[in-house]
């Protein structure tokens, strides 16, 4: 019998909104969304397990492990549930931010539109950092190409109903390159040195997310961050948003947001900088989910 998990419905929480953020890219290789459906390969208590996340009419959430037998004991299975909540961060309350951009005039657009979505994590800082990377100065299109084609190669994966799931490379593995190996897959040479310097610093121990969480703010985060060649502040901040969970993180820099600021305020030209931090300034402590909001009126 397969394994099945719940997770009880959750105020300003709407997971088609999360499903039709996931559905962004035909490209994506970290998870598959069929339907109302998302299923990924994940790790939990230092082992691969496949689950599928659909919610139900009462707005719970259900976790089938396709590939696991019933019954999974209660660490294992806590685990499970622990991973999917931090993922779509469901721990979160998010109706202050609600009563927030429901009053700004930036924020009311998208909060009307996409109300109850979540900031779709990404667990792992080392995957969180090489898409960060991946990322810099090219559009979004080949980044997931380019994404695809290292994850494949180096990723580790599990084959259900037709299609192959994928784990993310370890910084060990990645370690071990030449950066002559990435560069055949069109990784520049400056984003090859990046991304297996990273991974070095992961495997060797110097870097760990816990290592970070464990830092006095999200200000000292960010300064550990930049100090890795290849992280800038832009890849930072999304490091910040996505895998450390930090609210007030905010790539301000960002085309993305950019973009998004100009359709929003109706102009034909991107706002300043200065202009951004005026604007921003009311979000206070929320501009990550700003930030995030924002980029969905345009993916």
């Amino acid at each position: 019998m397969t394994a099945l998990l719940t997770i009880p419905p959750q105020e300003a929480f709407d997971f088609n909104h999360i499903l039709g953020y996931l559905e962004r890219s035909s490209n994506e290789c970290m998870y598959g969304v069929e339907g109302s459906a998302i299923t990924k390969l994940i790790s939990v208590m230092d082992e691969h397990v496949l689950i599928q996340v659909s919610s139900q009419p009462d707005g719970s959430l259900t976790i089938r492990c396709p590939i696991k037998e019933a019954p999974l004991d209660d660490a294992y299975a806590n685990a499970i549930v622990a991973y999917v909540r931090d993922w779509f961060d469901m721990d979160r309350d998010l109706l202050p931010f609600l009563e927030l951009a429901g009053r700004d005039a930036v924020l009311s657009v998208p909060a009307r539109q996409f109300g109850g979505l979540r900031i779709v994590g990404i667990e792992d800082l080392f995957e969180a950092l090489c898409w960060g990377i991946m990322g810099q100065q090219i559009n979004l299109a080949f980044a997931y190409t380019l994404k695809r084609r290292f994850v494949e190669r180096y990723g580790t994966s599990v084959y259900w109903n037709g299609s192959r799931y994928w784990a993310f490379p370890s910084p060990q593995t990645i370690a071990s390159l030449d950066q002559a190996e990435l560069r055949e897959m069109q990784f520049t040479g400056r984003k090859a040195e990046y991304v297996i310097g990273t991974s070095r610093l992961m495997a060797e121990g110097s870097l760990s997310k816990a290592g970070l969480l464990a830092l006095s703010d999200w200000m000292a985060m960010e300064k550990a961050l930049t100090r890795i060649r290849g992280i800038g502040p832009w890849t930072a901040n999304y490091v910040l948003m996505r895998c450390l969970r930090v609210p007030a993180a905010f790539p301000i820099e960002d085309v993305g947001l950019h973009n998004a600021l100009k359709l929003v305020l109706g102009r034909d030209s991107k706002p300043s900088i200065d202009e951004i931090k005026a604007l921003s300034a009311p979000w206070g402590e929320w501009k990550a989910y700003a930030t995030f909001y924002l980029w969905r009126l345009l993916y």
